[in-house]
């Protein structure tokens, strides 16, 4: 069971940066990674469509024969992660926006949290919020647009000006600590929210994701479970239920991106 592979599941590409996270933490590991392309971005769809394809590409995993799931996801974490866990004997890992690391930062301007539609209206993320020391500090930004660009391979710092100029003109030259990268792709464009951070905000605004801590996590679990490799490389399988000729140079060249 140890020597099999540990799948990651994304609604799209988002999922690529944390296996990143994944091949550099956990090097003797080897991978499946699962990209629902086809239905891509889940970020706009109603709670019980996210459930569905979710539900659907988990059983296509654990069809391929994976040890343990990576929910690479927010949007899908914070729509149906108890079910999931509650249908599949094998651990599932769940990805969660950031916030409280970047709350703990010193400071007292105020913490971005920058993701999909859904998961900034999702119970759980907004019962995470709640949990905070001071949870007005928190503003929730809904940022549509933003995946399909990144979907469709643009990683440009200037390619997301537009976007970035509607989001942040309500909160222009407000002080901001911390940036949280609420979706698994945003992690792709960081030059773009460097950009127009300096752009339109004052502060600090670090950017802070959770990849790091969620691979870190798997290694704890699968030292649990007795499911650690020792003799993987690092193998990584591309799946996909899009178009894989389209799609399979975009994740391998987000793999290979050599600053995240």
């Amino acid at each position: 069971m140890a020597n099999r592979p540990v799948g990651f599941f994304d609604s799209g590409l988002g999922g690529a940066s944390v296996l990143r996270e994944a091949l550099r933490l956990l090097p003797n590991e080897n991978y499946i990674y699962y990209g629902d392309n086809a239905n891509a971005p889940y970020g706009d769809r109603t709670e019980e469509d996210i459930t569905a394809l979710t539900f659907r590409s988990a059983h296509r995993l654990v069809d391929m024969g994976v040890k343990a799931i990576v929910l690479a996801c927010n949007t899908a974490t914070a729509t149906c992660i108890n079910q999931i866990r509650n249908e599949f004997s094998i651990p599932v890992i769940s990805i969660e926006p950031a916030i409280k690391p970047a709350c703990s930062l010193p400071g007292t301007g105020k913490v971005l949290m920058m993701a999909t539609k859904a998961t900034t209206h999702l119970e759980r993320y907004l019962r995470l919020r709640e949990r905070m020391p001071d949870p007005e500090r928190v503003i929730n930004i809904p940022c549509p647009g933003i995946v399909e660009r990144i979907e469709s391979g643009k990683l440009g710092a200037e390619d997301y000006d537009d976007l970035f100029a509607e989001f942040l003109a309500p909160y222009k030259g407000i002080e901001v600590d911390a940036i949280v990268l609420g979706c698994t792709h945003y992690i792709f464009i960081k030059d773009a929210f460097r950009r127009n951070a300096a752009l339109h905000l004052n502060g600090g605004c670090q950017l802070v994701d959770g990849n790091e801590g969620t691979v870190r996590q798997l290694g704890r679990v699968l030292e649990a479970h007795n499911l650690t490799n020792h003799a993987g490389c690092g193998n990584v399988t591309f799946r996909t239920s899009g178009d894989n000729n389209r799609i399979k140079p975009i994740f391998d060249m987000l793999i290979s991106k050599q600053e995240l």
